[in-house]
């Protein structure tokens, strides 16, 4: 560190913090953007007739770009070589244009018959946009993480992360509560240009920061990677991969997480059908989760930094995912209170397994290899985001339609959500093995994930 002022920006905790808001509104606005359709499910399928194959397309389309062309990849890259003030505006920018392109596919060709490259053209406009989103959504993740490791250097580093993601997840619950009731309101592209709106917000946001950062590094050079040799490199992907902890917690990675978001892209419909809950409400009870995230994440991370346990709190998280969703998967039970009580306990599994996922990676992984070790991480996550809402919605439209009826002249089509359900019930007995396994590699490599973070 060369210091050039006794008192630096990021010395001050208001300007510190000041700065942590003003990118976090940006990734409330992404979260907003990325889960406001999947409380819309039932209306896009009946205002203009998408199936649930082509819903399943459209979801599992934010994460294709990332998946196939290694965008995630390419992001940390351009991260590394052209820095946090760029990288940010860049993310988005995509964010804004892809936001766009979804918003223009939905209000100027929803509910068209025409076909582009096989798929309607409001399907394939709207997911070629939510996949340019993805990219940039993914992307600003990453370099939000790079601007608290700047920031926030020997400092509340860990409980600034909790924050940034609990603020996040505002995003979310804003989206589920307010889409239906938006949409019944004024039209079924309104909430979507809300998010835009925000998102051209985001990006203003964005430009702020650019000049609070610019004025710190005047002050002083904060290398957050330690050096040149500690940038992301092809040549430490190797390295990364040859790690035995890498493996397990990337596919716990994966599997955890496509029990969380995919399903919640399923959630609201699968409350109304079921569960008997009202539309206006439905997409609520079906955002508890991230509500729960953005209450516990902070203080299950501070418990974690004191206590540790990290390995075994990732497995009491995945049994809980496997009580939550075989109880979901149960025909018979139809009581709504179940259905909510089940979402909140959803939402203390999405607090606690993310609390000790993450700052266990930087327990196996040295500091050189983190940003390999994040990026194909985050990358592997990926796929699971990419196919499993796309599996789902082939099981619903092929294997599960329960009765089609005609209501206000539209045909409306309800799902029997047992099979899916027992598939996210799979997955999630699949994370539990291998937090199982984790935690044996854990005694066998000494990674030292039951410790705590922080040594008295």
């Amino acid at each position: 560190m060369n210091q050039t002022s006794n008192q630096k920006l990021n010395d001050s905790a208001g300007a510190r913090w000041a700065a942590l808001f003003i990118v976090a509104f940006t990734m409330m606005a992404a979260y907003y953007v990325n889960d406001i359709m999947a409380p819309l499910k039932s209306m896009l399928e009946s205002d203009l007739r998408w199936t649930s194959g082509e819903f399943g397309f459209f979801t599992g389309a934010y994460s294709f770009l990332n998946v196939f062309l290694l965008m995630l990849i390419w992001g940390g890259l351009i991260l590394d070589k052209f820095g946090i003030r760029f990288t940010g505006i860049l993310s988005a920018m995509l964010m804004v244009g892809g936001t766009i392109c979804e918003y223009l596919a939905i209000t100027r060709f929803g509910g068209t018959e025409e076909l582009m490259f096989g798929y309607k053209t409001d399907v394939f406009l709207a997911s070629a946009g939510y996949s340019v989103f993805g990219v940039g959504a993914e992307v600003a993740g990453i370099t939000v993480t790079k601007i608290i490791a700047k920031w926030f250097q020997g400092k509340e580093m860990a409980l600034a992360m909790g924050v940034q993601v609990a603020l996040a997840r505002v995003g979310s619950q804003a989206a589920y509560a307010v889409a239906i009731p938006v949409a019944r309101r004024w039209q079924l592209d309104t909430p979507l240009l809300i998010g835009a709106i925000l998102l051209i917000g985001g990006l203003i946001a964005f430009l702020c920061f650019a000049v609070m950062d610019r004025k710190l590094d005047r002050q002083v050079t904060i290398d957050t990677t330690c050096g040149d040799e500690e940038k992301f490199s092809f040549k430490d992907v190797k390295a990364v991969v040859a790690n035995p902890g890498f493996w397990l917690i990337a596919i716990l990675c994966v599997l955890f997480y496509s029990c969380v978001f995919p399903f919640q892209k399923f959630a609201t419909e699968l409350m109304i059908t079921k569960y008997n809950v009202s539309e206006d409400i439905a997409g609520t009870f079906a955002g508890l989760p991230a509500l729960g995230a953005l209450i516990l994440t902070p203080v299950f991370g501070g418990m974690i930094d004191r206590r540790g346990k990290s390995a075994s709190i990732m497995m009491l998280g995945s049994l809980m995912l496997i009580g939550v969703h075989a109880v979901y998967a149960v025909p018979t039970i139809h009581a709504s209170w179940v259905a909510i009580c089940l979402m909140i306990i959803l939402g203390v599994a999405f607090s606690l397994v993310p609390s000790a996922m993450w700052p266990a990676v930087a327990k196996i992984f040295p500091v050189k290899q983190l940003g390999t070790a994040y990026a194909l991480i985050f990358f592997i996550q990926n796929i699971g985001l990419w196919g499993i809402p796309a599996l789902i919605g082939n099981v619903l439209e092929n294997h599960c339609i329960r009765e089609q009826k005609i209501v206000d002249g539209m045909t409306q089509t309800l799902y029997d959500y047992t099979l899916p359900m027992c598939i996210f019930t799979a997955i999630a007995i699949l994370s539990l093995f291998v937090a199982f396994l984790l935690k044996a590699a854990d005694r066998k490599y000494g990674y030292r994930l039951e410790e705590a973070n922080v040594h008295k």
